[in-house]
């Protein structure tokens, strides 16, 4: 007589090992993503200055980082608005967890909405497998959206949402995801004017300028610059192992002459370039500078020992201008691109474009 065959079922409950799944992924991206910002954080973060404008600005930093509060930052390019932003997280309740950047004019409008929300497996072509959102990695801590001022009109409606309720979905799922983080924005520009035009929604400005913080242009910062200027030699010069001198009167003279219309990060460029080629010790602005900056420096620094003058607003837009001009002249009239007046200026080429419609300037025809 034949043995009857036997069969075993074995029930598992997967669902400890999907979200185990799960949760490997996400820990993924956020090492992948805290990564790049570890190699952003080689450049300086720390705010130098003891002006003023710097004062208040850290006052309200101080003021706002104990709470929950949405902060928009405001000011031209290079001011610092990523730096402040990271100065809030640092101090806030949150600074254990992390600290997630979107700039919102970096990536194009098809992908945006998956890079802030997330996407499920097969959500649009290319999507071969799920992903984590912005959003999701700063659940807990603090999403920094730079240049607010650029995204898309169609998905501001979705960030009201997250302000507001606190959840989204994942591009591709009707699964609703909640979130727990702070949102801080800034951009360069003028938003209000963007809401009469129709190209920023009204009730979103409202939502993220709970608490705005507006950060001076660096020609408005007085002896901020000779301190930043010093600070940055020093840690050029520590990076690339060479000895500098400190800063001479002739040095600080020509800096504070130019009214830096690329700010803070035009500085950093300028005392970069200038310890590369510097000499026995010495920065080397006349190669640094640009080229219009030079020949109003070597003014100033004619006259160091004479009184000062205080110039006029009129005759510092006057010397902006003739700079801007300069290098618009040096670039063909170029705006953007590799050879454009905007990189020579060091400033992105929306700012140069402002600044030539606000200071009226054409080109010859």
């Amino acid at each position: 007589m034949g043995r009857e065959p036997f069969y075993t079922l074995i029930l598992r409950n997967v669902n400890a090992r999907l979200q185990a799944q799960q949760k490997i992924r996400s820990l993924t991206v956020e090492t992948e993503y805290l990564r790049e910002e570890i190699k952003e954080l080689q450049n300086f973060d720390e705010i130098v200055g003891q002006s003023e404008p710097v004062a208040g600005i850290l006052r309200d930093i101080e003021e706002v980082a104990g709470t929950d509060a949405t902060v928009l930052i405001l000011g031209e390019t290079g001011t610092g608005k990523e730096l402040i932003a990271r100065a809030i997280h640092r101090t806030s309740r949150r600074r254990e967890k992390p600290l997630i950047k979107v700039n919102c004019a970096a990536m194009p409008a098809s992908l945006i909405e998956s890079e802030l929300f997330g996407h499920e497996q097969g959500a649009f072509t290319g999507a071969i497998k799920k992903r984590e959102g912005r959003f999701a990695l700063a659940d807990g801590g603090t999403i920094f959206l730079d240049e607010i001022g650029e995204l898309p009109v169609d998905l501001q409606v979705k960030l009201l949402r997250v302000l507001q309720e606190g959840e989204f979905e994942p591009v591709g799922s009707s699964r609703t995801q909640k979130v727990d983080a702070r949102v801080l924005a800034a951009t360069n520009r003028d938003l209000k004017q963007a809401t009469r035009e129709g190209k920023f929604r009204e009730d979103l400005y409202y939502r993220l300028n709970v608490f705005p913080i507006e950060l001076p242009p660096l020609r408005d910062r007085g002896d901020d610059i000779a301190l930043l200027a010093g600070n940055f030699a020093g840690r050029f010069a520590q990076r690339m192992g060479r000895s500098i001198e400190s800063l001479s009167e002739d040095c600080i003279q020509r800096l504070k002459a130019y009214s830096w219309p690329g700010n803070v990060r035009e500085l950093q460029n300028v005392i970069e370039r200038a310890v590369i080629t510097s000499r026995n010790g010495r920065l080397n602005l006349d190669r640094a500078l640009p080229e219009s900056a030079r020949e109003i420096g070597a003014e100033a620094a004619l006259s160091a020992e004479t009184p000062k003058r205080v110039r006029t607003a009129k005759e510092l837009e006057e010397l902006e201008r003739a700079n801007l001009v300069a290098a618009l002249e040096a670039t063909g009239w170029r705006v953007a691109g590799e050879t454009g007046a905007a990189q020579l200026l060091g400033m992105k080429p929306t700012t140069l474009s402002s600044r030539i419609k606000a200071l009226g300037i054409e080109r010859p025809r």
